[in-house]
């Protein structure tokens, strides 16, 4: 993954920045098996969302419950990417999954 400034410098300024880099790393193979190459700003968001996902699991926090009908249209490889790394990540609900795969469809849809 090419990193812009914006990217690295929430990794380097992560208090969980080992756990983050190795998500990233995860996440960065996940989505090299599925030929899925995010924007620079996509993988900056991304980056960010993931950091966030991991100081939640950290705290114990629990964001607020979603719909996973809205999450209907959302591709299987995507979600599947997105469950993964919920799993990785640990102590995190169900939901986060659906929320982390709109990253991945979103970069799924740069081939098309």
């Amino acid at each position: 993954m090419k990193l812009n400034k914006d990217a690295q410098k929430i990794i380097d300024e992560s208090p969980n920045k080992v756990a983050l880099e190795a998500a990233l790393e995860q996440t960065s193979g996940l989505l090299e098996e599925q030929g899925i190459q995010p924007t620079e700003l996509q993988l900056t968001i991304l980056i960010n969302h993931v950091n966030e996902m991991i100081k939640r699991s950290i705290a114990g926090e629990k964001m607020s419950g979603v719909d996973p009908v809205m999450f209907e249209e959302v591709s299987k490889e995507a979600l599947t990417i997105a469950d993964k790394v919920v799993q990785h990540i640990g102590n995190l609900p169900q939901d986060e999954m659906y929320v982390l795969s709109i990253h991945f469809e979103a970069a799924r849809q740069n081939e098309v």
